[in-house]
């Protein structure tokens, strides 16, 4: 019996997560089609900008990524304590990045006078959002969902409609040092071991590629496109 994410999740265990999502399509929604020759590969990179938008958003730390031709790998951290940390109108700023907010949310951000039981109002929307910033489920839902931005742009240029993502991501918790460096190695070399580059400075939309661009090692721009959060 499939297990509900709340319980596969505890940061009591650890803060480490490593997360697989795969495109519902499979094949060539993300690379090239072996038949008609047809590149996907730019899709790639909506996703790795994606990853960068939530990461700024959320209170979570990427990691490692990679992002192949059918799937993706992500190795996140959860900062609860950073989301703690917030002050209210920080909250209600970045959960604004991505949703509207509630009737309300939108009044106080707009500055009208309020009374203190609309403003209390206001701050139970905000330990709501706090927690949602600080969840895993929701950063997956929001990279995931079916109506985000990446399925849209897709299905444009395929002419149909749909998912992009399979409904479920797959999630593993990383449970000391020696598991999290395992996962970020096998993450970092899985475009070398499929074949899809020679070397990991040569690993279009990977971690490591960036992360060695970062240190003026790689020899070429990488196609991470986006700054990402590393782990601290």
């Amino acid at each position: 019996m499939t297990l509900p994410r709340s319980a596969l999740v505890s940061l009591e265990s650890t803060s480490y997560y490593h997360c697989v999502g795969r495109c519902v399509r499979r094949a060539f929604l993300c690379g090239v089609d072996q038949y008609s020759g047809r590149s996907f590969e730019h899709r790639r990179g909506w996703i790795v900008e994606r990853l960068a938008v939530l990461s700024s958003v959320f209170a979570m730390d990427v990691a490692a990524y990679a992002v192949m031709s059918n799937h993706y790998h992500v190795v996140l951290k959860i900062n609860p304590d950073l989301a703690a940390s917030w002050s209210l109108d920080e909250v209600l700023s970045r959960w604004c990045r991505l949703f509207s907010g509630n009737p309300i949310v939108q009044r106080y951000l707009s500055h009208p006078a309020m009374d203190s039981a609309e403003l209390d109002k206001v701050n139970e929307f905000v330990e709501l959002y706090r927690s949602r910033l600080a969840d895993l489920s929701w950063f997956m839902r929001c990279l995931n969902g079916l109506n985000e931005s990446i399925a849209r742009m897709a299905n444009e240029e395929d002419g149909c409609t749909g998912r992009f993502w399979e409904g479920r991501f797959k999630s593993q918790a990383l449970l000391d040092e020696a598991a999290l460096i395992v996962c970020m190695a096998y993450v970092d070399l899985n475009p070398v071991r499929a074949g899809m580059a020679a070397t990991p400075e040569t690993s279009d939309y990977t971690s490591i590629q960036q992360r060695i661009g970062d240190l003026g090692g790689a020899g070429h721009a990488s196609k991470s496109m986006t700054p990402m959060k590393c782990m601290n």
